[in-house]
């Protein structure tokens, strides 16, 4: 509580710190309505304050507040788990207003949560119908890869012999904003990158009609290679193997170059299995009557 009239110390104690009329006139109606000498020199203070740092405030942006956020992003993990291993399976609707009851919180986080896992693939938001978990077959999923594995292997051994220094160079930034996104949790960002990897490196094959259907096999993969993707294990390896196979192919051994890839495409195919198969006992082994758990993010 400030008292006597006196001012907070390391107040201004120049002319400029002294109150101007229209402040004086402040203080005489506030004495009037609030009747506290107190209060009105810590008005009369921080009105000075507020007026001398006015260009200051004007220039400096604010930051954000985190706290919203920090709490969408909570939503984000927990959903994320529980739809990796099965508690909400592949079709099931997840209702904006019964997520915020079990979480304890407003749709407005939620909503930002569901809007963050259509991005990584594993929600999809339909019209009338709300946010569904993606469903993933392992039919699906060896129908993509199996093409994959055909074609671009082709694609390389046409490409790599043709690939330039400059190539290489916009390869490598490809593969530094590949680490970034790693780093900084981008999770909306794994696919197109990892596909944009892949495009660059087979630029130059000589088949157009292949690399077509290997665009759009890459970006089917998208939401594939972000589910693979959300572990830690995969994120290392497919750093790993990135750098490996731009080595091989900067170093002029197209056929090991080749066979390299065919294993990082199996890898890939191979992790959605055991995802897939995980989830699905998961789910058979939960209760089919089981209540929804109560729970507000950390």
């Amino acid at each position: 509580m400030w008292g006597g009239g006196r001012l907070p110390q390391g107040s201004p104690a120049d002319s400029k710190s002294r109150p101007t009329a229209q402040t004086a006139q402040t203080a005489q109606t506030a004495h009037t309505v609030l009747g506290s000498p107190g209060l009105i020199s810590y008005i009369l203070y921080n009105r000075r304050v507020k007026i001398a740092n006015t260009p200051i405030a004007r220039s400096t942006p604010m930051k954000p507040r985190l706290g919203h956020r920090t709490l969408s992003s909570a939503i984000v993990e927990q959903l994320r788990r529980d739809i990796l291993d099965g508690t909400h399976a592949a079709g099931a609707q997840l209702r904006q207003d019964a997520l915020a009851a079990s979480f304890q919180v407003s749709r407005i986080p939620v909503r930002e949560a569901l809007f963050q896992l259509e991005a990584e693939g594993l929600v999809l938001i339909e019209p009338h119908k709300g946010a569904i978990v993606s469903a993933f077959s392992l039919e699906e999923i060896d129908d993509v890869f199996d093409l994959r594995v055909l074609l671009e292997p082709r694609l390389l051994a046409s490409s790599a012999p043709r690939l330039t220094a400059d190539d290489f160079t916009e390869i490598s930034a490809l593969d530094a904003e590949f680490t970034a996104a790693i780093a900084m949790q981008d999770v909306a960002q794994w696919g197109q990158l990892n596909a944009r990897f892949h495009q660059a490196l087979y630029r130059h094959a000589r088949q157009p009609r292949t690399l077509a259907i290997v665009t759009a096999l890459l970006q089917t993969s998208d939401r594939f290679t972000r589910l693979q993707m959300n572990r830690a294990p995969a994120l290392t390896r497919a750093e790993s193997e990135h750098r490996r196979l731009l080595r091989l192919c900067q170093d002029g051994k197209v056929a090991p170059a080749c066979d390299y890839l065919v294993a990082h495409i199996e890898k890939v195919r191979q992790d959605l299995h055991r995802l897939l198969r995980r989830s699905a006992r998961a789910a058979a082994a939960a209760p089919a009557s089981a209540p929804a758990p109560t729970r507000k993010p950390s």
